[in-house]
């Protein structure tokens, strides 16, 4: 093995134990609901492990797994980094910052009334959102010019999530 594979699987196996007991497919994918598997830590000492169910996913994207070990209930938070690919994390708006403006409600982003650099008036249109299919206008707190856009068309945003901030 080279230095750096080696140092870096010393460091893995540091931090997660012996996965060299593990066979390839339960490394890689983890095991399927209602599999069960051994592994043998040292020759005499065996674990007995059977996969019951998967929790809901939660804002941090982590999954709470439960699982039988030696005929005891477990269970863990891992984290689910396919879902993590999948979720988005937004900035929020901050009440006190001057210009900053965030999302009214829940909702997909319809549509961008305004463009980066560009000039608007208190009360102008700056974006369109829809939810539950009502569609709401988020207007300008303030006069000034548009400095950033952090939202596109079609995206999903919760409640504060910023949409852009006016200089």
């Amino acid at each position: 093995m080279y230095p750096k594979v080696f140092s870096d699987f010393k460091d893995f196996t540091a931090s997660f134990g012996p996965v060299e007991c593990l066979n390839t497919r339960l490394f890689l994918e983890g095991p399927k609901i209602a599999e069960e598997f051994e592994v043998e830590l040292e020759r005499g000492k065996t674990l007995h492990i059977k996969a019951l169910a998967l929790g809901d996913l939660n804002r941090a994207g982590q999954r709470e797994v439960f699982f039988e070990l030696n005929g005891q209930l477990r269970s863990i938070l891992v984290k689910d980094t396919k879902a993590m690919k999948e979720m988005h994390f937004h900035p929020k708006a901050l009440k006190d910052v001057k210009g900053q403006v965030g999302a009214p409600m829940p909702g997909k982003v319809i549509d961008i009334k305004v463009k980066e650099g560009g000039q608007v008036e208190k009360g102008h249109p700056l974006c369109v959102l829809s939810a539950m299919k009502m569609e709401t206008v988020v207007n300008s707190p303030m006069s000034g010019t548009v400095k950033k856009i952090y939202v596109k068309t079609e995206m999903s945003l919760e409640g504060d999530d910023l949409i852009l901030e006016i200089e």
